[in-house]
């Protein structure tokens, strides 16, 4: 059953949020922070809680029972990217994905290469391990991003080496939405011999994520982007990259992720895999009309408003907007009735610039006044009206 129609998805807004009216909780717009889970999802998880309870790896009925359903999650996946099933590791998270892409490929390196290569725009969760890396002795290079946030494509045909042994770029960023030119700069890395990483968590759902069309020896996934729970991830591997694990046990996940499968949210991300496969086009291209809905309003209402990311190689759910003469923070906490986010949820309630604008070489006025409004699968055109009236009458009391 597919729950995305326009009567349909009041009922299904009705049973995620459980509210009759738009004044009883916030309209929700920080989709990139987290997405609710979809009802079809939690109605495959449920029966993995209670009667098909068994342990994957057990010999019995219940074991194989459950061993099916992991396979067929997996399976899912692989369709959905494009991918082998057999290339599929299930994960407890993205962050974990992309640790064990980054610290597992380079502990099973043993060449001489020693250089790591990753934009200045990733996510902390890429960073942070090729930062570990350098401390260990790894020479690491960061690829600017021009004004729209993009790596320059030049810059990494500089930079990008004989020597270099790892490049990680996101497919989309999750604070502006901007796309990178993954697939070229994948063939960049390929010429010199280097392994490509692509965090795609922000990407699944949104737009189409195919590993050979992007060139990705390693790519991450995150479920609770795509309207599955938090707390379940997966890492595409190509056959033949070689990893070492990052912890010790047994023989589950190919030995890439030792620890007893997750039955019932590896069920629920195949689902979610499913919706998604079915739905994407559709979907994309409402969310997308709805988000230039909002901005159109917005603009016409604000003088000064600026946008932050290119008008068309974004996320089309994804809209950053610097507001003139506020804070992000300040705006967000006068508003009444939205709930929204002024960049990564990762770096709530720290009021800085963001990394990624002023990497954008936006002045720090603007990127203090810039606010992410990012749309999903039960936003409708009556929470984008209620929203685009909230922030243009807070907006005007605060900067009268």
């Amino acid at each position: 059953m597919v729950f995305w129609g326009p009567e349909n998805r009041q009922v299904v807004r009705n049973r995620i949020f459980e509210r009759t009216g738009m004044e009883d909780r916030p309209v929700y717009l920080d989709y990139n922070a987290t997405t609710p889970v979809d009802p079809e999802v939690v109605d495959a998880m449920m029966p993995w809680f209670r009667e098909r309870f068994g342990n994957p790896s057990s010999g019995h009925f219940f074991g194989w029972e459950a061993q099916e359903q992991v396979e067929a999650a997996r399976t899912e996946m692989a369709v959905l990217i494009g991918a082998k099933a057999d290339e599929i590791v299930f994960t407890g998270s993205a962050t974990e994905a992309n640790n064990l892409a980054i610290l597992g490929s380079t502990r099973a390196m043993r060449g001489e290469k020693r250089s790591l290569v990753t934009s200045v725009v990733e996510h902390p969760s890429v960073l942070q391990p090729f930062l570990r890396r350098k401390e260990e002795g790894w020479r690491l290079i960061l690829l600017p991003v021009d004004s729209f946030g993009r790596v320059d494509l030049r810059e990494a045909e500089s930079i990008i080496g004989k020597d270099t042994a790892l490049v990680s770029v996101m497919l989309a960023n999750n604070e502006t939405g901007t796309i990178q030119p993954v697939r070229e700069i994948a063939g960049i890395a390929h010429s010199c011999g280097a392994l490509f990483h692509v965090d795609a968590a922000q990407a699944i759902g949104k737009i189409p994520v195919d590993v050979e069309a992007l060139g990705a020896d390693l790519l991450t996934l995150a479920g609770h982007k795509f309207y599955a729970p938090k707390g379940i991830g997966v890492l595409y591997v190509r056959e033949g990259t070689s990893l070492s694990p990052l912890m010790s046990g047994a023989g589950h996940e190919r030995g890439l992720r030792p620890g007893t499968e997750n039955v019932p949210y590896i069920a629920a991300l195949g689902t979610a895999a499913r919706l998604v496969r079915e739905n994407l086009r559709e979907e994309s291209a409402r969310i997308q009309r709805l988000r230039e809905r909002l901005h159109g309003t917005l603009s016409a209402a604000i003088d000064g408003l600026r946008l932050n990311g290119p008008s068309n190689d974004r996320l089309p759910n994804t809209l950053n907007l610097s507001f003139p003469h506020v804070k992000g923070w300040e705006l967000l906490a006068a508003v009444p009735g939205i709930a929204a986010s002024t960049g990564s949820a990762c770096h709530w309630g720290i009021h800085k610039a963001s990394p990624v604008l002023l990497a954008m070489q936006r002045d720090e006025t603007r990127a203090l006044g810039a606010v992410r409004l990012s749309l999903g699968r039960f936003t409708d055109e009556a929470e984008v009206d209620f929203a685009a009236s909230a922030l243009i009458s807070t907006w005007h009391r605060l900067s009268s």
